[in-house]
């Protein structure tokens, strides 16, 4: 189920990635400064991915770390609560700044080339089939979170039959 979970997250931050720089051709961090004014769907979907790979609810993979949580618990290992907490902590501050600077810092204009309008104001979109691909993986992280047995029964199913019922 951490898997599946996980790879929601993953795969659309990997879209997202790949649509920024289908449509800015923009490679650094740095150069995200006001992107989500000019890319609202896909800055959205990162935010639904970093969220979900910090392990905020309502996204899913606020689960994937709840359950290893509790297994953790009831195996007594505590320390792999501490490697979850690590996780987050990691996790929240690589993305949190990235979506902060995607909707609230303007636009570098440093470069003496590059005015506001033109660092962003050509810029829209990515392609719609490649929008439509990181919304569905992102809409797929929150309604993980809201009916995760879908994967749930799966893994149990495939637990009992390795462990023959137990």
């Amino acid at each position: 189920m951490h898997i599946v979970l996980h790879a929601f997250g993953k795969i659309t931050l990997f879209f997202t990635a790949g649509a920024i720089y289908v449509a800015t051709h923009k490679t650094k961090i740095s150069e995200l400064n006001g992107i989500g004014r000019k890319m609202p769907f896909t800055m959205a979907a990162f935010t639904a991915g970093a969220i979900s790979m910090i392990g905020i609810p309502p996204l899913g993979g606020f689960l994937s770390k709840w359950f290893l949580g509790i297994g953790a618990i009831e195996a007594g290992q505590l320390s792999i609560i501490l490697v979850l907490a690590m996780s987050t902590i990691l996790n929240a501050c690589y993305f949190l700044p990235v979506v902060y600077a995607a909707f609230f810092k303007e636009p570098d204009t440093s470069d003496a080339h590059h005015s506001t309008a033109e660092a962003y104001g050509g810029i829209q979109e990515a392609p719609p089939m490649m929008v439509t691909a990181l919304m569905l993986t992102a809409t797929g992280a929150v309604a993980l979170f809201f009916k995760p047995s879908v994967f749930l029964d799966l893994a149990r199913m495939v637990t009992a039959s390795v462990t023959g019922g137990v």
